[in-house]
């Protein structure tokens, strides 16, 4: 088994946990980076001291998390709070995720990392060895998050403008998944990449590229 990465993204809402959840069932591997900081972010987990340090109590709720939506209304109210929250969860999580890829590596024929801000990172060509974008377009990604607990028109809105441009995605693109048909037709979809990333993987291997 080879280290052959996927770098699966997309913008909130776009549907990256279903895609996931279809290669998962296939054989891959997967390390969800949004998993991983809501587990940093739980009583006891290793952000909260940091956290409470940089915004104070107001950002701990009564069992001692993250209160997640004080902390959203705070962060995507304004840029200079989201890159301070940024700059304390994304290097743990960077360094859980990659943790957790590596340990993967031999369980698997390739390892998905979920990773939403992947291509605001900035170095995802070195993280990755192929990127999949999973697709709709914005009124059906603003609908999404609008059915999503305790987020209202502008706190979505807030949200979709803080990652990068659908544009910007699909040009980092190896291979898009648009996630609007019906089901069965985006597993089917999902089941030929994963065809073609084990066919990939395979290949890598060999070459020891990996």
């Amino acid at each position: 088994m080879g280290h052959f990465r996927i770098g699966l993204t997309g913008g909130i809402g776009s549907g990256k946990s279903t895609v996931a959840a279809v290669l998962q069932r296939h054989g891959a591997a997967i390390v969800d980076a949004d998993v991983i900081a809501r587990e940093l972010t739980t009583a006891g987990g290793t952000a909260i001291d940091a956290l409470r340090r940089e915004f104070g109590p107001a950002a701990i709720d009564q069992d001692g998390a993250l209160d997640r939506a004080w902390m959203r209304a705070q962060a995507f109210g304004d840029p200079a709070v989201r890159r301070r929250l940024e700059a304390i969860v994304h290097p743990h999580v960077r360094a859980e995720t990659e943790h957790r890829a590596a340990a993967l590596a031999s369980s698997a024929p390739y390892v998905v990392l979920v990773i939403p801000l992947l291509i605001e990172s900035g170095d995802w060509q070195s993280r990755v060895s192929r990127v999949l974008v999973i697709d709709c377009s914005e009124p059906v990604q603003l609908a999404r998050v609008l059915q999503r607990p305790g987020i209202d028109a502008g706190t979505a809105r807030a949200m979709m403008d803080a990652q990068s441009s659908r544009a910007a995605r699909l040009a980092a693109a190896d291979d898009v998944l648009f996630n609007e048909a019906p089901l069965d037709l985006v597993e089917q979809r999902a089941a030929q990449l994963h065809a073609l990333y084990v066919r990939l993987a395979g290949t890598a291997t060999s070459l020891g590229r990996v």
